[in-house]
C-alpha cells in the first residue's frame, strides 16, 4: 500500500472539509440565509387582538394603543433574554422624552410563563400586553435558529449586553424574532418599523425618538385636516 498516496488523499479530504466549513461560516455571517421580513400595514396592526395581564384579563384591538396619541411598541422576542432586556432598557431611557411628547411606551409578549413578564418589568418602563397569536411578530413570522450562534454579530451583541451588566435565563420561546414599531395616531400610519434580523439586533433609540416627534396627537391631527 502506498502510504504517501493514502496520506495525500486524507489531506485532501481534510482540506476539503475545512474549506466547506469556512464557506459555511462565511455564508452564515452574511444576510443570504436570513429570514426576509414583510412590512406590516396599519390595517394589519389595528386588527391584532391583545390581552391585558391583570387578574381580570381584557381582550382588545391593538389600535387602542395608538389611536389618540400614537405609541412606541416593542415586540419582545423573549422576556428572559438578556439581549431583549438590554433593548428594553434602551427604550425605557427614552421614557422622559416620550412623556414630554405625550407618546406612550408599550411592549407585547407572545407568552406568559411563570414570573417572566414580572421579572422583565424592571427593564421596561411601560405597560406590557399579551399577543397570543404572535401577530406583532408577522405578517411573515421570522425565526433564527442555531445559525445565530455562529454569527459574529450575535456574539458581539452577547458581549455588549454582558458588559452592560445584563443577565437572563433560558425560559420560553426565543427563536421567533421581535421588533419595534412607532405608530402615529389615528390613521397617521407606521412611522418606524424595526425588524430584529438576528439575536440582539437593537433598534436605534435616536431613530425611535425622531419618529415619535412626527406623531400628531389625534386632536391636533383632526384640526390640521
Amino acid at each position: 500500500m502506498d502510504l504517501s498516496f493514502f496520506s495525500m488523499g486524507m489531506w485532501s479530504i481534510g482540506a476539503g472539509a475545512l474549506g466547506a466549513a469556512a464557506l459555511a461560516l462565511l455564508l452564515a455571517n452574511t444576510d443570504v440565509f436570513l429570514s426576509k421580513s414583510q412590512k406590516a400595514t396599519l390595517e394589519y396592526l389595528e386588527d391584532i387582538d391583545l390581552k391585558t395581564l391583570g387578574k381580570e384579563p381584557r381582550t382588545f384591538k391593538a389600535k387602542e394603543l395608538w389611536e389618540k396619541n400614537g405609541a412606541v411598541i416593542m415586540a419582545v422576542r423573549r422576556p428572559g433574554c438578556f439581549l431583549c432586556r438590554e433593548e428594553a432598557a434602551d427604550l425605557s431611557s427614552l421614557k422622559p422624552k416620550l412623556d414630554e411628547l405625550g407618546v406612550p411606551l408599550y411592549a407585547v409578549v407572545k407568552e406568559q410563563i411563570r414570573t417572566e413578564v414580572q421579572d422583565f418589568q424592571p427593564y421596561f418602563k411601560g405597560e406590557i400586553f399579551l399577543d397570543e397569536k404572535k401577530k406583532f411578530y408577522g405578517p411573515q413570522r421570522r425565526k433564527m435558529m442555531f445559525m445565530g450562534f455562529i454569527r459574529l454579530g450575535v456574539w458581539y451583541n452577547f458581549f455588549r449586553a454582558r458588559n452592560g451588566g445584563f443577565s437572563g435565563n433560558l425560559e420560553g420561546e426565543g427563536f421567533i424574532l421581535g421588533g419595534v414599531f412607532v405608530v402615529g395616531s389615528g390613521k397617521q400610519g407606521i412611522l418606524l418599523e424595526h425588524r430584529e434580523k438576528e439575536f440582539g439586533d437593537k433598534v436605534n433609540p435616536v431613530s425611535v425618538l425622531e419618529a415619535a416627534r412626527k406623531i400628531q396627537p389625534q386632536t391636533l391631527a383632526t384640526e390640521t385636516k
